[in-house]
């Protein structure tokens, strides 16, 4: 065929290739270009390789940098435009259409509708109105209501596939030596050890057709673990939201976050402990406006410290999630908590100390608090980040990242957890309507519900 509409996908290493993979790899109306990538650093220049793209790509695809967005559209003559990563403000996303249309294409968004897969189990997704929400400590406490429910959770990770894209194709991970075969990056290992921790096996990868037939052969129930503030890949039976307590409004200004918040069947506000009253009663009322049918449940997150009487009068440097604090726009996580809580005598800022990459990390995230983020998404950022930890004169550091610091880098100070788990605030709470979901199940699925999706009412 030789007219075939021109299309580019803007993505950022996830949804990109899932969206292709599903809507465009077999449709011979659509060429696809290649891909532009953005947020993760050395994710472009590579080839989406042919084995993956398909008959119709036997060369694969190019992958550039969103920086020459422009330049790709004309070079390429670009008829449509895709966006297809997540956490993005609503400004951010009309400045990308604002570009592409300027360049003479389309720009469009897929309904999730058209990007999930179908399950024969039972799917809860977790997702989030933003990075950084609390969104992993929820699925962490989900899982462990599926396995008190006598069912064997296996849990489908959100896509971080920021190496070989073929050996990455479909990976299962039971346990942490798992993580060290694959190589996983230190974003990977925050998100997987957690779970494999708690005997959850994990299932992530590039083509999530294969991951969902290694899923369905691993456990009863899928949990949807959710990356950003993505949609979910698998079409849920139940679809839990995390709102921010302590960022209020964020819940309706963020992509696709709005659109997790109005597919929701429960909406979780977390941080609520700490919140402001009013601000929770924002986001109750934003909930209230925009998804009625919604259950709204209020959790908390519990800091623990694993030594808090070493922190009391020292000088400590932070590390905190890096995601979060990146692209997720939050300015310090748990660890800054910790540090004032248990008073420390002085947090030192680690911008000073900063080496090779950390210092374009600072410079293109000014909203960073005096903290640390662990970025390590390739070895020579792990190297930057062991330097940088090292170069700071603090008195002992304080890791609040959900993987253990200490064990991916060499450490010259002394190191002390800090770690956050979801606990409810009101009942029956996010227990009591996931335990009436699961109860639901033994009657079968509903056939009123597209995929089978039931009500809470109906459980």
């Amino acid at each position: 065929m030789t007219d075939r509409e021109r299309v580019l996908i803007l993505g950022a290493a996830g949804r990109d290739f899932h969206n292709f993979n599903l809507s465009f790899r077999e449709d011979e109306r659509c060429e696809v270009v290649g891909f532009t990538a953005a947020q993760i650093p050395g994710i472009y220049c590579r080839t989406y390789p042919p084995e993956l793209a398909g008959p119709l790509y036997p060369a694969g695809l190019p992958i550039w940098p969103e920086e020459e967005l422009e330049e790709v559209i004309k070079g390429e003559m670009v008829e449509r435009c895709i966006l297809a990563y997540s956490d993005l403000s609503s400004q951010e996303v009309m400045d990308l259409a604002s570009r592409v249309l300027a360049s003479g294409a389309d720009f469009c968004l897929l309904s999730p509708d058209h990007t999930m897969l179908n399950s024969r189990l039972p799917v809860i997704a977790v997702c989030a109105v933003r990075t950084g929400a609390g969104k992993s400590p929820a699925a962490r406490y989900i899982t462990r209501l599926v396995r008190a429910s006598g069912l064997r959770p296996v849990v489908v990770r959100h896509p971080m596939p920021y190496g070989d894209l073929l050996l990455e194709r479909a990976q299962r991970f039971s346990s942490l030596e798992d993580l060290d075969r694959a190589g996983v990056t230190m974003e990977e290992r925050e998100e997987y050890e957690a779970h494999l921790k708690e005997g959850t096996v994990v299932l992530a990868g590039v083509d999530y057709e294969e991951v969902l037939t290694m899923a369905e052969e691993e456990g009863d129930l899928i949990i949807w673990d959710g990356g950003n503030n993505d949609l979910p890949f698998l079409r849920p039976d139940l679809w839990i939201t995390v709102a921010d307590g302590l960022r209020p409004g964020h819940e309706l200004t963020y992509y696709p976050g709005q659109v997790n918040l109005r597919r929701a069947q429960i909406v979780v506000i977390s941080k609520a402990a700490t919140a402001a009253t009013r601000d929770v009663a924002a986001i109750k009322e934003n909930v209230r406006r925009t998804n009625p049918g919604a259950k709204t449940v209020l959790t908390s997150s519990q800091v623990r410290v694993d030594r808090p009487d070493m922190v009391a009068g020292e000088r400590v440097l932070v590390v905190e999630d890096g995601p979060s604090l990146s692209h997720g726009g939050m300015s310090h996580g748990a660890g800054l908590e910790a540090a004032w809580r248990y008073g420390a005598a002085e947090v030192l800022d680690p911008r000073p100390y900063a080496s090779g990459s950390f210092t374009e990390v600072f410079a293109e995230y000014p909203h960073i608090g005096p903290v640390l983020p662990a970025m390590g998404y390739y070895p020579d950022q792990m190297a930057d980040l062991e330097e940088t930890v090292n170069r700071v004169p603090a008195d002992l550091v304080l890791v609040s990242t959900p993987v253990d610091l200490a064990a991916q880098i060499t450490i010259n100070k002394p190191v002390v957890r800090v770690t956050y788990e979801m606990t409810e605030m009101e009942e029956p709470g996010l227990r009591g309507l996931v335990e009436r979901f699961l109860s639901s199940l033994a009657g079968g699925r509903s056939p009123s519900h597209p995929s089978g999706r039931r009500t809470l009412q109906e459980g």
